[in-house]
């Protein structure tokens, strides 16, 4: 078997685009190909006509939002081209991947082609959401057969993290392992090995999930917007609830997989007796599939609310009519609002007496019977279907996991009150005294083995640091808002715990007490980093806009003066600081890790400095640290007017790195000291990693004072730079006021000519703006909308 360095892909619809964009992300060329034109003419020879199919698919995913490519400059590792000419250069490549229609035939056509021109021991797989494995490698040679298997991505392939692995009869087990490493590390994929069995196991899961809220929604009389409230975040789940999410995967491909997988599994009793609610093949008649059609359960109208919002109709599903929220009072939505524990919250909801609560009773009971009976005929173990659930649909919790929450022998009680049959070795588990399906013991997750009839390690579980299993044992230090933990090797590791992981006092204080502690009592280093989804959405803007609001300037003073300084204790320690990022890092999170030795991003970290949008400027030494890296890039010679420009475009834009990789080009993150994770669950043991690799032979920094800043002479070039951005409209005049006080800051202020000055001296003028712009009535009415909206204000 060969080692991956290029990929083909076979098929440029939005799957095999969208995989293909990814594998260009992980730093692969990839070769996309697909047919040619219908409608070409024979004699043509223009490569770009010929290629047209494959060519305008990428061209429309460059453009796509969500963007399927990290940044466009890497749509550059992908090469276009067609079936008919290219389809022999197959046999460079390493491994070989098929993404036409989910048909039997031309998979089959088209893999005899593959077949034909691959080099052997190249890897073969084909992308299928259910179509059997085992049908497709029927009268291939030897060598194909070994070396093929197939994949399953989710759409959109870069943000879905589940990667199901499906062997075929003949399937090499290296290929297997291969595979199962590469999505990991390369893809950041949860990778997980199906059987070759219908729709295989999230979608087998998920769409009895799914039937089930149908089912229950018109016999309990819910209304459509009450079900997304109860079975959204409420029960760890996306924001879309049920049927948003319908209107986003197409309600006519939402119906196939019901029917496909009814159709195909006629040993699986639980989904034969599901019956087709009454709306849905009238709604599939009318082509109100979705959003893709426009209308679905939801219908968006031209008309607007009392503050501005577009008003969105819901159906009724006993009329089939759209009207809007009936906003129905129920105890249970009510519970959503009042319990902030999500497992305390899905308990109370399961346990709830109305209508709500019957939904998700019911919901969850008839999960745990179905996905206790799929084990083994889907997978072999609880975790793989845990895993694969929860990446699949993004559900914070798998099937078991659900169970655990409400209880082993509680979970099997409600199902057969209501009439489900929980599997054998589920209810043996309950009556041997097992209390749940997981425990975590040694700071690591074990899962009850149903073969093995003991706990055994999650796979892949040791190589992620999750610091929820570090709780077992008392932390280093804490306090409110932080929590310090030994992550083993002697490694600390600062984990952020306040609401949205904001920054106030306790994280400042505590970040700066946790690296004494590591300096004092001789560990190797620190780690800056969480588990949660979002690093953080940086500091606190309450406890900001309540001094603001209540002019406390000597309080507001000390509070910023703080914040730089942690910045700074974290650029000046004596051993290794490393930040692991995730999720939003925003204002403070950013200026944080700018100080430390290193950063080891997920390569979903949206990383910005966006003070901007709430009348501020970077405070905690994050302008201060753009003047500097600004400065180091000077060379003997350099045109400086220009490089200066385009940083302080980046501040006073307020632009966020809608990838880590982004980070690098807008001058967030540094080539050299920082790296891109592909797997989010691997940064925390990176940046662990970065800490010893540091400690080794850590030298302590010294404070700069040879910093170039060019007073005047860059004052003028950004004031000219900041009109024309009011000019052009992408600014207003407060805007324009905080830009001027980011020029003032990146210049040193009104020095006569360029000259070399401190970081001290940096962070008081910068303070100085920061305090400033806090005074300003716009800047207070920013604060203020933001925190009552959620969104900035651009007045």
């Amino acid at each position: 078997m060969k080692k991956v360095q290029k990929i083909a892909i076979l098929g440029s619809g939005i799957m095999g685009t969208g995989i293909a964009c990814h594998f260009a992300n992980a730093g692969f060329d990839v070769l996309l190909l697909d047919m040619l034109p219908k409608e070409l003419d024979p004699a043509e020879k223009d490569p770009a006509k010929r290629n047209m199919l494959a060519n305008a698919s990428l061209k429309q995913a460059m453009k796509t939002d969500p963007a399927p490519l990290f940044t466009k400059e890497t749509a550059n590792r992908i090469t276009t081209g067609n079936f008919e000419d290219d389809l022999h250069r197959i046999n460079e490549y390493d491994w070989i991947m098929e993404v036409v229609i989910e048909r039997l035939d031309i998979k089959k056509q088209l893999l005899a082609k593959v077949d034909e021109f691959r080099a052997p021991a190249t890897l073969v797989t084909s992308n299928t959401s259910g179509i059997p494995i085992h049908l497709m490698s029927e009268g291939r040679s030897d060598d194909f057969r070994r070396h093929f298997c197939g994949t399953h991505f989710f759409n959109p392939p870069r943000y879905l993290r589940l990667l199901e692995i499906i062997p075929g009869p003949d399937t090499l087990p290296a290929v297997l392992d291969y595979l199962k490493e590469f999505g990991d590390i390369y893809l950041g994929k949860e990778t997980v090995i199906a059987k070759d069995t219908p729709a295989f196991i999230a979608n087998r899961v998920g769409v009895v999930s799914l039937s089930k809220i149908y089912e229950l929604t018109e016999k309990l009389g819910l209304s459509i917007e009450a079900v997304d409230k109860l079975t959204g975040p409420a029960i760890g789940r996306p924001k879309t609830g049920t049927y948003r999410l319908s209107d986003l995967v197409g309600l006519d491909t939402a119906a196939k997989v019901l029917e496909g997988v009814r159709d195909n599994c006629p040993q699986d009793k639980q989904m034969a007796a599901f019956t087709a609610p009454s709306f849905l093949e009238p709604m599939i008649r009318n082509n109100w599939l979705g959003n893709k059609t426009g209308q679905g359960f939801y219908k968006k109208t031209d008309e607007r609310d009392e503050k501005g919002k577009r008003i969105i109709l819901g159906l009724d599903l006993k009329t089939l009519e759209y009207r809007p929220d009936p906003k129905e009072r129920l105890d249970s939505i009510g519970l959503v609002r009042q319990i902030s524990d999500p497992k305390q919250r899905i308990k109370a909801l399961f346990n709830a007496e109305d209508q709500g609560g019957k939904l998700i009773r019911e919901t969850l009971a008839a999960m745990f019977a179905y996905a206790s009976n799929r084990i083994p005929e889907i997978a072999d173990d609880i975790y793989q279907i845990d895993t694969a659930v929860k990446t699949g649909f993004v559900w914070d919790f798998g099937p078991f996991e659900y169970w655990d929450i409400i209880g082993l022998q509680e979970g099997i009680q409600a199902a057969e009150d209501l009439g489900y049959s929980v599997s054998d070795w589920a209810k043996k588990l309950a009556s041997d005294g097992v209390k749940a399906f997981y425990r975590v013991a040694n700071g690591k997750r074990e899962y009850f083995s149903r073969s093995e009839q003991r706990y055994m390690p999650v796979p892949t579980s040791g190589a992620y640091i999750i610091l929820d299993h570090q709780r077992e044992k008392a932390p280093v230090f804490e306090n409110e808002e932080v929590q310090l933990h030994d992550i083993g090797d002697g490694v600390l590791c600062l984990e952020f715990t306040s609401p949205h992981n904001a920054i106030g006092e306790g994280i400042l204080r505590g970040l700066q007490r946790s690296i004494a502690i590591a300096e004092e009592d001789d560990w190797k280093g620190l780690v800056i980093g969480n588990n949660a989804q979002h690093f953080t959405v940086g500091a606190n803007l309450m406890l900001i806009g309540m001094m603001a609001f209540q002019q406390q300037w000597d309080q507001l003073d000390m509070a910023v003066d703080l914040f730089q300084q942690t910045s700074m204790r974290c650029r000046y320690s004596t051993v290794p600081v490393v930040a692991a990022t995730q999720g939003y890092t925003f204002g403070g999170g950013c200026e944080f890790l700018m100080h430390c030795d290193a950063t080891m991003a997920a390569a979903e970290s949206y990383i910005g400095l966006v003070e901007v949008g709430v009348g501020l400027l970077p405070g905690g030494g994050g302008t201060k640290e753009f003047a500097v890296r600004t400065s180091d890039s000077f060379g003997p010679g350099d045109v400086q007017i220009p490089t200066l420009i385009e940083r302080f475009r980046t501040i006073a834009t307020a632009s966020v790195g809608r990838s880590a990789m982004q980070a690098f080009d807008l001058g967030y993150l540094r080539k050299g000291y920082d790296e891109i994770v592909m797997n989010t669950k691997r940064n925390i043991g990176e940046a662990k990693r970065k800490v010893l690799e540091l400690s080794r032979h850590y030298v302590p920094k010294q404070p700069r004072t040879d910093i170039t800043v060019l007073g005047r002479q860059g004052l003028a070039s950004l004031y000219v730079a900041a009109n024309s951005l009011y000019r052009g409209n992408y600014a207003s005049e407060h805007d324009i006021t905080i830009a001027k006080k980011i020029a003032w800051v990146l210049c040193g202020g009104d020095l006569t000519g360029a000259q070399q000055v401190s970081e001290q001296y940096l962070l008081d003028v910068e303070r100085e703006a920061f305090l400033s712009l806090a005074g300003e009535p716009k800047t207070l009415e920013r604060i203020q909308y933001m925190m009552e909206n959620n969104k900035p204000l651009r007045n």
